[in-house]
């Protein structure tokens, strides 16, 4: 059973390199968020993307330019308090890192985005039950057919998160979760996930898959934070540092109060 954190604990552990686990299902009640941090000069525009896309780019938090130590999180340090970070240059995947001290620098802006993991303890205690959360894994997501909307440097497709929903509980996952507007609130597709350009829910672009438990389980799709990961490569930026999926910036913020 998982040890009960609160958020500052668990930032703790991760800090001192005590934890290294997907952050699904830890610190439960608190706000977690994807994180992206570009160079200072394309911070407005990626703003712009964010404000144009907000159910997969939700911004929970834009850090001063240079600035590593976020509001929503006491004696918070960006460039540690994450378990793996990705290293992005000119658009390629180039190495994942345990922190980020020694990368960076004042020309640096980090924005901090609202996560799905936000609405799963709610669903939990609902009675949904979600193997990922359940047993420590990571959510399953994929890169759809659907267009975010472009600003001068961003554009890309949308990228989901997979939960297998009863299909008799649908209607209360979609009222939960919809409260839930700044953690990409309520699902943007129930069903076949061909219509939205996915051809093998078996082989998610990034987490883990996991099978239905009963047969009339419902593949359940939500806006996902990795979107902007996809459109940050594709816009071939110098240098851009990310969040590894799944494994998350974790806030003081209270899922009940901020939602």
């Amino acid at each position: 059973m998982k040890k009960a954190l609160n958020s500052n604990q668990l930032r703790e552990k991760i800090r001192k390199n005590q934890f290294n686990e997907p952050t699904c299902g830890y610190a439960k009640g608190f706000i977690q968020t994807n994180l992206v941090i570009i160079e200072n000069e394309y911070a407005d525009d990626f703003n712009d993307f964010c404000n144009k896309n907000p159910k997969p780019c939700p911004i929970v938090e834009r850090l001063d330019e240079g600035s590593y130590y976020p509001k929503v999180a006491y004696d918070a340090d960006l460039r540690t308090d994450l378990v793996f970070y990705k290293k992005f240059i000119n658009g390629k995947f180039v190495s994942e890192l345990d922190n980020l001290k020694n990368e960076w620098s004042s020309s640096l802006t980090a924005f901090l985005l609202g996560c799905s993991f936000s609405f799963e303890y709610a669903l939990q205690s609902a009675g949904i039950y979600m193997p990922h959360f359940e047993k420590k894994g990571n959510v399953a997501m994929y890169s759809t057919s659907i267009e975010t909307i472009p600003t001068r440097y961003f554009a890309g497709p949308l990228v989901v998160s997979m939960r297998w929903i009863p299909k008799n509980k649908i209607d209360d996952v979609v009222n939960i979760t919809m409260k839930y507007k700044k953690n990409h609130g309520e699902p943007i597709h129930i069903g076949n996930p061909k219509e939205i350009g996915i051809d093998s829910i078996e082989s998610p672009d990034f987490g883990e898959y996991w099978n239905p438990v009963n047969k009339n389980d419902t593949p359940v799709f939500w806006a996902c934070g990795v979107t902007p990961q996809l459109s940050l490569q594709k816009s071939k930026l110098r240098i851009v540092y990310t969040h590894s999926p799944g494994y998350m910036f974790v806030t003081d913020l209270k899922d009940d109060e901020y939602n």
